[in-house]
């Protein structure tokens, strides 16, 4: 009976078609095949891909943001000469500006310089570039200086031309006539003087003497000229009445500013004596003589050498 039941049991497989069995045979060997090939390209397909990334010259990358370090120095470098050339037209921009300006201005001045007239400052006055708020002060024009006025008034100040260009001075302060310079700033003069008789026996440098006082000093009005005592008799002496110490000081720095071209010989004042012969001794005492105008309190004296 088991052996009945065994056999039976064996008979009873299937055996498959043998073209199933042939089927499967044929899928796995395309597949170890495949499998074969991929493991054989794969190490070769790296090395191409080596070779590449070592040679930048045959296979350069164009990725974003890969830029190379020339690149990046050449673009410093354009901005760079962008910035330098920027800066060059502008600085040649305002040169342009600049000599557009001062041309308008050398322009007015000449226009303005042909109806000038000739004006006198009559106190220092402040020096500006224009009459309106925004004016800059340039300098000090002093008393007594002549200009060239322009004939227009704007905001307060007188149009003037000075040195070629259009300048301004404060309104009001400008005179037609010309000064007279005074004291020991002025120079000296031929020009007769009011009272001509104090001339009279006086040598020609004695005369030069008291013609250039006489305007230098217009507050004087009296003088001794010629007499018989002392220098006085040669006619190279003139006495110059004042009481007033600081006019008299004034008097002999004026004469001592002086001295050579009014070849003086010596000049006496308040009980002192000065000679350009002993000029470094500066003033030298001269002495109680009795009375203040034999001391020389009253007037200064002065004499030439001819």
């Amino acid at each position: 009976m088991a052996l009945s039941r065994h056999k039976r049991d064996t008979d009873a497989r299937r055996k498959l078609p043998a073209t199933l069995v042939a089927g499967a045979v044929a899928f796995f060997a395309t597949g170890a095949a495949v499998l074969v090939g991929v493991g054989l390209q794969s190490p070769s397909s790296s090395l191409v891909a080596d070779d590449a990334s070592a040679s930048p010259s045959t296979a350069p990358s164009t990725a974003p943001g890969s830029a190379t370090v020339a690149d990046r120095e050449h673009a410093q470098l354009s901005r760079s000469m962008n910035r330098q050339e920027l800066a060059r037209e502008a600085a040649q921009a305002k040169a342009a500006r600049a000599r557009k300006a001062q041309a308008r201005e050398d322009a007015l001045a000449r226009a303005a310089a042909e109806h000038t007239v000739p004006r006198w400052t009559t106190t220092d006055l402040n020096l500006w570039t224009e009459p309106g708020k925004d004016a800059k002060q340039l300098d000090v024009l002093a008393e007594g200086k002549k200009v060239a006025f322009a004939g227009r008034t704007v905001s307060g100040r007188d149009e003037i031309v000075l040195g070629g260009a259009i300048r301004w001075v404060t309104t009001g302060y400008l005179s037609k006539d010309k000064p007279v310079v005074t004291g020991a700033a002025a120079g000296l003069s031929d020009a007769p003087c009011p009272d001509s008789s104090v001339e009279n026996g006086l040598t020609a440098e004695a005369v030069h003497v008291y013609r250039s006082v006489c305007h230098a000093f217009p507050m004087i009005t009296s003088y001794g000229g010629w007499d018989a005592h002392g220098e006085h008799s040669s006619g190279k002496a003139i006495d110059i009445m004042t009481t007033d110490k600081a006019v008299g000081d004034e008097i002999a720095d004026y004469l001592q500013a002086h001295a050579a071209e009014l070849d003086l010989y010596d000049v006496i004042w308040w009980d002192r004596i000065w000679t350009p012969v002993r000029a470094s001794e500066g003033w030298r005492a001269y002495g109680d003589h009795g009375s203040a105008t034999a001391n020389h309190m009253d007037h200064v004296h002065v004499s030439t050498n001819n």
